[in-house]
């Protein structure tokens, strides 16, 4: 009789599948790298939606939390060259949705 292997979740499953999926952008990265820069909170407030020339732009659900942002504009770049190890973006840009 043959035994049964034991279950593995189907997020470890995906997670190994999707991660060479996405593309080698600047944008693809930071959208990825940003949850984990600046939490989960943070990342629903605010999601990178493009970059031009090294900078990434920012869609806020409001103008207080883009104003907020962009106070915290070094810290965030620093968090960002962190978990990107090299490569983050040059500027941050934060606009209302």
């Amino acid at each position: 009789m043959t035994r049964r292997r034991d279950l593995s979740p189907l997020s470890g499953a995906l997670a190994e599948i999707t991660a060479g999926m996405q593309p080698a952008t600047g944008i693809a990265r930071v959208q990825t790298a940003w949850p984990e820069a600046v939490g989960p909170t943070v990342a629903k407030w605010a999601v990178p939606v493009s970059e031009r020339a090294g900078v990434v732009t920012f869609a806020c659900t409001d103008s207080m939390v883009a104003h907020e942002l962009e106070m915290m504009k070094p810290d965030l770049l620093k968090k960002l060259e962190k978990v990107l190890d090299g490569g983050a973006p040059t500027e941050l840009k934060f606009v209302i949705r």
